[in-house]
């Protein structure tokens, strides 16, 4: 990494970056206030709240967004005629499914080989202290050479698009000349990445209905249609021979044009154990970044501790679609539950119900905010060239931002490489990407007031 004055300022100010997202860390704030306290996701964003006015941020404050959480906003000024940059996180984070799973406590930060573990660690509580951490190197070194925005999500993980519609209210809010998400990741720790595209996504929630009540498997198992039973042979319908995504009129043949990713660090980055194939068709980048991908993320039916011989007469379940570049989520929702709802067997009744959605996104990687990061990726990764490649996640806010501010630039940096395993047990992030990536964000800002100031 660079040995200049900045590097070395922002070398010194990890000891602290570790500290604060070891606070940050701690909280629990999942924003599915079932399953957690929202007094855990309140906590954060004051946390955040008092950590962006410790900085000098003016009109800081807690907005309140339709889905009942709440996004951190504040505004830095810089010099007269600056121009303005748009710094995105998200203090919200995925549940720690597992926690005996978990080497380590999920909501207490902890070192392990060259590490630091923690829920949201790096999706994308880190992404919050690299944002930090970039401007407090730039205030030891001249003050901050734009005007800043910080809008910090509390419920990016559940899709429920509260800051979005927030936005959509209130388009003065974020303007802004350049926009940094920092949600995203390299391709490699150590490999200097931006994300130029986006899937996006529906969730739909499927419901099999087949009898009255519950009957006793003995004395009518055989004819009685079983909605469990129509239910997996719905979800089935969903996929091919091989694993690949099949929902009836929805394209599922495009190819990435770019970044490779080799099969064997697939395997490796997924962990997929010996002896078990992938699934789908084309090479993994066409899977992961250019085609639909369908999941069942969650089935309501009895457990096998208590189940009793009954057949079921209703069952249920919740569907992820990931959508690419090129297509409508919206018009994905409409075929996904079209599929559902005429894959049903013998005559069972099925209803699907849209929960969930965000479109896709694809970015202009030829604009000067690009340029600038390449230089600035370029100086933190000691000369090594910054890689474009797509990520198969959804940030839906992306797609909002580009409609309302469609001449503005957006950039995809962050923290979850794939060692990183976020969303699974033992997320955890690298510091010495924190470290160079606040190093980038910090050269990038001053790159790009020298390009647009």
């Amino acid at each position: 990494m660079s040995d200049s004055p900045l590097a070395q300022t922002v070398a010194a100010l990890q000891p602290r970056a570790r500290t604060e997202l070891a606070e940050l860390v701690a909280f629990k704030s999942v924003a599915d206030f079932a399953q957690f306290p929202k007094s855990e996701s309140e906590g954060a964003a004051r946390w955040v709240a008092d950590a962006l006015r410790a900085e000098g941020f003016e009109d800081v404050a807690l907005l309140d967004t339709p889905d009942g959480t709440q996004s951190v906003y504040g505004h830095l000024p810089g010099p007269e005629g600056a121009p303005t940059v748009l710094l995105y996180a998200h203090y919200d984070v995925q549940p720690p499914l597992d926690e005996a799973a978990w080497v380590s406590p999920p909501f207490e930060l902890t070192e392990r080989d060259g590490r630091w573990y923690g829920r949201g660690a790096a999706d994308c509580k880190g992404g919050v202290i690299m944002h930090l951490t970039a401007l407090r190197a730039l205030k030891e070194h001249g003050g901050v050479p734009v005007n800043v925005k910080v809008i910090v999500e509390g419920s990016e993980e559940q899709g429920t698009g509260g800051l979005e519609r927030y936005a959509e209210a209130h388009p003065e809010l974020l303007t802004a000349d350049a926009i940094v998400i920092g949600d995203a990741g390299n391709f490699r720790a150590g490999l200097p990445t931006v994300t130029a595209t986006l899937r996006g996504m529906t969730m739909v929630q499927v419901q099999v209905d087949t009898l009255e009540g519950n009957l006793h498997s003995g004395q009518f198992g055989g004819a009685a249609p079983d909605a469990l039973a129509a239910l997996i042979r719905v979800l089935d319908s969903l996929r091919a021979e091989d694993g690949s995504t099949t929902v009836r009129g929805l394209a599922a043949d495009a190819s990435w044009e770019g970044l490779s990713y080799p099969e064997e660090d697939f395997r490796s980055d997924a962990k997929v154990l010996d002896g078990v194939e992938l699934i789908g068709s084309g090479t993994v980048a066409d899977r992961l970044w250019a085609r639909p991908a369908v999941t069942v993320l969650g089935i309501d039916c009895p457990p096998v501790v208590g189940a009793t011989p009954s057949v079921h007469a209703s069952a249920r379940a919740l569907v992820s679609l990931r959508v690419p570049p090129g297509t409508d989520a919206a018009e994905a929702t409409k075929l996904l539950a079209a599929h559902l709802e005429g894959a049903a067997p013998w005559g069972a009744r099925v209803t699907a119900e849209q929960v969930g959605q965000g479109q896709p996104f694809r970015a202009d990687t030829d604009s000067p905010a690009y340029t600038s990061m390449a230089a600035a990726l370029r100086e933190a990764y000691d000369g090594q060239e910054m890689q474009i490649s797509g990520m198969g996640g959804s940030i839906p806010l992306c797609n909002t931002l580009a409609g309302l501010y469609p001449e503005t630039e957006i950039l995809l940096i962050g923290l979850s490489e794939p060692e990183a395993q976020i969303h699974a047990v033992n997320e955890s992030v690298c510091p010495r990407e924190l470290e160079r990536l606040s190093l980038a964000e910090a050269l990038f800002l001053r790159s790009f007031a020298d390009g647009r100031g």
